[in-house]
């Protein structure tokens, strides 16, 4: 009998969470806010922005920034329509248009090197870790030539972080987005979120949410002007940011010797691909136990000696990580045996982010241009080679950094 009793109750035990599991049904609309706030070249003044635009590089420019993105199970009635009713105190009048991307056709990546153009040469040279100097065993090296080839390289780490993928025109039958090529307006520096908003549209039910303090623009990052220290490193310090999450930072730079060199500021081997980006608040406690990411009480880190030495002034971008809002709506039912039909979700995703170059007498004037290094060239018209002549060859430290960055994506 009392065998059969306790496996009567162990069947009890194991059946109960099947009977409790809930129907759930997806939301008919997701939409992101992904909100930064850019610090741009610390020390540069202006001129960070100025060498923002001419290297194509925006995050040089400080401001406060947003991408809106609104995706839908469910087809427009007519012309896709959407808008984000947005408060008064962001200061950009009273609502922001979601267009709908004109279609374009997806460019195919060649698999093969242009014919005449020759394969490239260098290397990459991979550091981590704060300190005065490099760890044991750095820098692992990856071969530019091998890489083209087609031989994977060992010897480096980067791991996976479950950030999720926001609305995109290929996941959802109905997309629109901000800025787009109707409305690309800056977000007034002293704007704000807070308040009431409301998204709406004829592809998606409306939604209605409010924005608190804690979901604001975070901050700007402030880095103090690099100082050297006597073994050769470069010492780095912030002020510590409210709300943040945690920080990372990296290095990149290069020298005449076709190299390449990588630092991340990970205690552990980590090429850091994907942290330069948004990463949920889970993922940032995750990868503060393993060493990865810096605690948010972090203040300072050194850029190792050997690292300055090998990449002659490198850019130096660091991180923020902000909290995130996610809101459903309905709430879930209390009852297990009503299926949650959810019409729709919000995620609101912050970062603060800044950079700096790392060499000496950098403060809060530009540092002059070396001599013997080219200045670097504004957007405009490119010479096309004449009927006949084999193209340059793109730079072979170019060539091998863009392989490497589909591959790692950093």
């Amino acid at each position: 009998m009392h065998r059969k009793l306790s496996a009567t109750l162990a069947l009890a035990i194991v059946a109960a969470p099947a009977a409790a599991q809930q129907n759930v049904r997806p939301p008919i609309a997701h939409y992101w806010m992904s909100v930064e706030t850019a610090a741009g070249m610390a020390g540069m003044g202006g001129m960070g922005g100025m060498m923002g635009r001419m290297m194509g590089a925006p995050g040089m420019e400080s401001g406060k920034r947003m991408l809106l993105q609104l995706g839908s199970s469910q087809a427009a009635s007519g012309e896709p329509r959407a808008q984000h009713d947005v408060p008064q105190a962001l200061g950009m009048g009273p609502m922001l248009p979601l267009l709908t991307p004109q279609a374009a056709r997806p460019e195919r990546e060649p698999r093969d090197l242009p014919e005449g153009m020759e394969r490239p040469r260098g290397r990459m040279l991979i550091f981590w870790g704060c300190g005065e100097t490099a760890r044991p065993g750095q820098p692992v090296i990856i071969d530019f030539a091998k890489l083209a080839a087609g031989q994977m390289p060992s010897g480096f780490t980067s791991r996976r972080v479950a950030a999720g993928s926001p609305p995109a025109p290929g996941r959802n039958r109905t997309y629109g987005d901000w800025p787009n090529r109707e409305d690309s307006r800056a977000v007034p520096a002293a704007g704000s979120l807070r308040g009431d908003h409301a998204v709406k549209g004829n592809y998606s039910p409306e939604i209605r949410f409010a924005i608190g303090e804690r979901h604001d623009f975070m901050a700007q990052v402030e880095l103090a002007p690099a100082q050297p220290t006597p073994a050769g490193a470069m010492k780095v310090q912030w002020r510590a940011v409210p709300n943040a999450t945690g920080y990372f930072a990296t290095a990149m730079g290069g020298n005449d010797r076709e190299e390449v060199v990588f630092w991340s500021s990970s205690e552990v081997q980590e090429m850091g691909g994907a942290l330069m980006d948004y990463v949920p608040p889970a993922e940032v406690a995750r990868l503060i136990r393993e060493k990865v990411v810096m605690a948010p009480q972090t203040t300072e880190c050194a850029v190792p000696a050997e690292v300055i030495k090998a990449a002659q002034a490198p850019f130096f971008n660091f991180i923020a990580y902000g909290d995130e809002l996610n809101l459903v709506h309905p709430p879930r039912p209390s009852d297990p045996k009503q299926t949650w039909e959810q019409q729709w979700a919000v995620k609101v995703r912050l970062k603060s982010t800044a950079s700096a170059l790392l060499a000496e007498g950098m403060g809060d004037e530009a540092r002059a241009p070396r001599r013997g290094r080219a200045e670097p060239q504004g957007p405009g018209p490119q010479a096309q080679p004449q009927q006949g002549e084999t193209p340059a060859p793109a730079s072979p430290v170019e060539e091998g950094t863009r392989i490497l960055r589909g591959i790692l994506k950093f």
